[in-house]
């Protein structure tokens, strides 16, 4: 049973029906890209202020459609935490999105000087992890990472605040498709999410909230239309949400970058596993970036637009077919006199 803090926590990011429709905003390296190819420069080349501005421009247009928001501290809180909508759930990130590369895996740290503390003290309503795992990593990595995500654990208990886990399978160094950067393989082992899946649902982690990629890369993904290849993809799919529901844990969809189509597609197939909405970035606000920006107007009159459509196609997608997520408060049977509430928790 989770605290009431955790249960609030939770219900302030989902909307009022227990849909999961949160918009990504503490991307950094894909933000650096996109920034600069819009401006014809180098990674390297992109200032600080071209990342908060492009921050505060997301905000602005896509908060009012979506029950929560996920914001990183060095960039998004500095841009736009004074723009953000009261009634809009903030999730904060933690992990730094440097991580340490070696031959066997990729070991993840938090961002310096930030913690679960500093997070709850700023009245963020959940604290988000990026883990990088694979099973078949090196055994020492996996331990590390297995550490790094128990101990965040074990603060966001102390704290009383939700704790949101994102899992990804990552190419290892030297491989032909290796890549510091999220990108979804087209050879993706469904096997290795699932894995990933059963090894973080236990209660020992203590996670709240699963954000998950698509077992089966999104760009291969059949229409869910009864045929084969759609039953074996279903399976796959039904893999996590048996996971899932029988620890009691909500899960929802990262986007990846897949275009609309392909995302809606992957969400057809988790919904009818039993995912709860989806937590995506790239897929709603990337285009505008990366076509428009520097000029501001275009950037914001491109989200406004295109960005908003994706994003309400998605929250319609969800509303008619995610699983609601209903908070489950702990009973108070042993309460009998004034005092004993306070006494007890």
């Amino acid at each position: 049973m989770r605290t009431i803090g955790k249960n609030r926590g939770l219900a302030r990011l989902a909307d009022a029906d227990g849909h999961f429709r949160m918009v990504a905003l503490d991307q950094r390296p894909p933000l650096f890209e996109a920034i600069a190819q819009a401006k014809n420069i180098t990674r390297d080349q992109v200032q600080y202020s071209d990342v908060t501005a492009a921050k505060r421009l997301l905000v602005e247009a896509l908060a009012p459609y979506c029950s929560s928001m996920l914001f990183d501290p060095n960039f998004a809180v500095p841009a736009a935490i004074d723009v953000l909508p009261a009634r809009c759930g903030l999730i904060m990130t933690l992990e730094e999105h440097r991580v340490e590369e070696t031959q066997g895996g990729r070991r993840s740290k938090a961002i310096a000087n930030w913690s679960v503390e500093k997070i709850r003290a700023m009245g963020g309503d959940a604290v988000k992890v990026l883990a990088w795992y694979r099973p078949d990593a090196d055994a020492s990595v996996n331990e590390h990472q297995r550490r790094f995500v128990r101990e965040i654990g074990q603060e966001c208990a102390r704290y009383d605040v939700p704790y949101v886990l994102e899992l990804l399978v990552y190419p290892f160094l030297g491989s032909a498709n290796h890549t510091p950067d999220y990108v979804e393989s087209p050879g993706k082992l469904p096997e290795l999410v699932i894995e990933s899946v059963r090894e973080f649902a236990k209660p020992e982690y203590a996670v709240d909230l699963l954000k998950l990629e698509s077992p089966l890369a999104a760009a291969s993904l059949p229409p869910r239309d009864g045929s084969a290849a759609a039953r074996a993809a279903q399976k796959e799919f039904d893999a996590i949400g048996d996971i899932c529901r029988e620890q009691g844990i909500p899960w929802v969809l990262l986007s990846g970058g897949a275009a609309r189509e392909k995302f809606e597609r992957v969400l057809d197939f988790a919904y009818a596993a039993g995912a709860g909405g989806f937590l995506a970035g790239r897929t709603i606000w990337l285009e505008a970036v990366r076509r428009h920006f520097p000029d501001r107007n275009a950037v914001a009159a491109s989200l406004r637009q295109d960005g908003v459509a994706v994003l309400e196609g998605l929250n319609a997608l969800t509303k008619a077919n995610a699983n609601a997520w209903t908070a489950r408060f702990p009973a108070f049977s042993d309460i009998k006199q004034e005092g004993d509430f306070a006494r007890a928790y």
